[in-house]
């Protein structure tokens, strides 16, 4: 597939911005307090250290933002949501990080000079753009020499089990419900594969990449209700295929996910899911 089709395949997956506003106060409440955890991790192996100059891409709600505040960089997160930005900037006022600022912007355009970050990283953002090529291009170009890239994306789609289990949940009101497609796959695995990231990553124009598989992300689900808006505020795409259910099948679906649940439960009521990670990190 060249790259011209294969971008105008990925376009056709990709939801409009007024989505992504429609789904930023659930990402915060329901996605992003798990996801403090990876972006710590990553920044460490990205080397972050206190007063690093950092900038966070497709930021969303701030997941890589918010840790490096906390961690003392001085942080600069852009997403292409207006809804998504002030909400960081809401949390960011409510932590007292002073250190920290959102702007509104489009990852493929990025508004800042070249060399103006000692590390510029991305979590479960620009792993979803149409034209990530373009994007990683954009986020070495602003990195500082000797400046590090960072971008965690999802694994291998066969075992993130969120994923399966809404799907299989789903099929309990839509029989035929065909799935996730494989050619192209949904724009979170144009990564899933450890070569295929460290080769865009190199193809961008960094040296010594490295892809971390070692991580993975791990939900504890007490309820079936907490998967369902955990998979409804993290991206627009679950939102849109049940958009069409009648408020009874949307109960049924969610009885059917309380059932996996309690199936995968441990003593104490908590389900353990997870889904593989790879996290990228490169030098310019």
């Amino acid at each position: 597939m060249s790259h011209a089709t294969e971008q105008t395949s990925s376009e056709a997956h990709a939801a409009p911005m007024e989505a992504w506003d429609a789904i930023a106060g659930d990402y915060d409440a329901h996605v992003a307090p798990g996801e403090a955890g990876i972006a710590t991790d990553a920044l460490r192996l990205a080397g972050l250290k206190a007063g690093d100059r950092i900038l966070d891409v497709a930021a969303g709600t701030g997941g890589l933002g918010l840790p490096a505040a906390r961690l003392g960089a001085t942080v600069v997160a852009t997403d292409w949501s207006p809804k998504m930005i002030e909400t960081f900037e809401a949390r960011v006022r409510q932590e007292g990080l002073s250190s920290a600022e959102g702007r509104v912007m489009d990852c493929h355009v990025l508004d800042f000079a070249d060399d103006s970050f000692d590390i510029t990283g991305s979590q479960f953002g620009v792993m979803l753009v149409p034209d990530q090529q373009r994007a990683l291009r954009e986020m070495v170009r602003v990195t500082k020499r000797s400046g590090r890239v960072l971008l965690i994306a999802y694994g291998n789609p066969a075992e993130f089990e969120a994923l399966h289990l809404f799907v299989g949940a789903l099929r309990s009101v839509v029989p035929n419900f065909e799935g996730l497609p494989d050619d192209p796959p949904p724009l979170e695995f144009q990564v899933s594969d450890p070569q295929v990231l460290r080769t865009r990553l190199e193809q961008a124009g960094l040296t010594h990449v490295k892809v971390d598989t070692a991580h993975e992300e791990r939900l504890e689900l007490r309820s079936g209700q907490q998967l369902w808006d955990w998979c409804l505020g993290g991206n627009p795409i679950p939102g849109m295929l049940v958009a069409d259910l009648s408020d009874p099948q949307k109960a049924v679906v969610k009885q059917s996910l309380d059932a996996m649940i309690r199936e995968r439960a441990n003593d104490a009521g908590v389900a353990i899911v997870t889904a593989p990670l790879n996290i990228g990190i490169g030098t310019k």
